[in-house]
């Protein structure tokens, strides 16, 4: 079992929201969010595909984003961009579980996540030194809710409408807000009913999975309902993604959308847990600037209280 040596949470955090998503390994998160370095070891994802191809590159990108701020690690072996063709169970192994292994041999002691749908490459990557599971599908696998409670180990539950070869074909709604909701109620339920504590869940709308711009936006300004009606823990990730341009009218490549990421990575740090983010050193620069000047901070000053200087 590899136990985690620190609290996932950001340093201002002090007692506000935390949830022990792990007691046996020491594992808890916290909001105001703290900031998941997204590490993919695959050929083909939107936005660094390739960089981290191979055991070296990617071990020394992890290290590096665990020095510039990343409390968190996700794995990933499988691309989900839009149109993303799925790959084999034993390719996705091939992928992940020496760059987990390499990792943990490398001294690298957060929390690191294993980015996939398949209940085989979970099992491996647990073995590996993962620590929790990151399933975009929630559970779609048959198998994956009793790999998960086997093991013990915190999951990311994650809404999409369809399938990364199809999500963004027209996708449609009666009520984004509403129906990721009652997704996201009914996959708790089926995880809890399949033997994982509800403590060990987080859940993640799924920003750009299956959604518009303005399906986007809608639940990124829902994100206090969420919580309120959710009662868990919020993953987002919406680092360098189309719908920021949508917005914004710019024509970026994906690797150039990193100042409008880290805008609405600081409007946001306060409704979640963990931030998936590809530029780790500027989103923790956003989040320090954040809490800097957020309104409890500068109560806290005001009263004298532990941020006065």
């Amino acid at each position: 079992m590899h136990r985690m040596v620190a609290v996932v949470e950001h340093q201002d955090a002090g007692t506000r929201d935390r949830w022990v998503i792990d007691p046996a390994r020491g594992l808890v998160v916290a909001r105001p969010a703290a900031l998941m370095g997204i590490l993919n070891a695959t050929p083909d994802s939107f936005s660094d595909g390739g960089r981290h191809l191979g055991v070296a590159a990617a071990v020394a990108a992890g290290v590096a984003m665990v020095r510039d701020g990343a409390a968190w690690l996700d794995v990933g072996g499988e691309s989900s961009r839009p149109g993303a063709e799925p790959v084999t169970a034993a390719e996705e192994t091939a992928r992940v579980v020496p760059v987990i292994s390499a990792l943990r041999a490398a001294g690298v002691s957060v929390p690191i996540s294993v980015d996939t749908t398949k209940a085989s490459v979970a099992e491996a990557a647990l073995a590996a030194g993962a620590s929790a599971i990151n399933d975009i599908t929630a559970g779609g696998d048959p198998q994956m809710f009793f790999v998960v409670a086997a093991h013990r180990c915190p999951v990311i539950l994650m809404h999409m409408q369809g399938t990364p070869r199809s999500m963004q074909v027209a996708p449609t709604y009666g009520d984004v807000v509403e129906d990721v909701i009652s997704y996201l109620g009914e996959r708790m339920r089926a995880a809890i009913a399949a033997g994982i504590a509800e403590s060990a869940l987080l859940l993640d709308p799924g920003i750009g999975f299956g959604k518009t711009r303005e399906h986007n936006l809608a639940l990124l300004r829902a994100l206090p309902r969420l919580n309120r009606e959710l009662g868990r823990p919020l993953v987002l990730g919406i680092s360098r993604k189309s719908f920021l341009t949508a917005v914004t009218g710019d024509s970026l490549p994906a690797h150039e959308r990193d100042a409008a990421s880290h805008v609405v990575h600081a409007l946001i740090a306060g409704d979640c847990a963990l931030l998936r983010v590809h530029d780790v050193a500027g989103a923790r620069a956003a989040l320090t600037l954040r809490n800097a000047l957020s309104a409890d901070v500068l109560a806290g000053v005001q009263e004298g209280g532990p941020h006065a200087s």
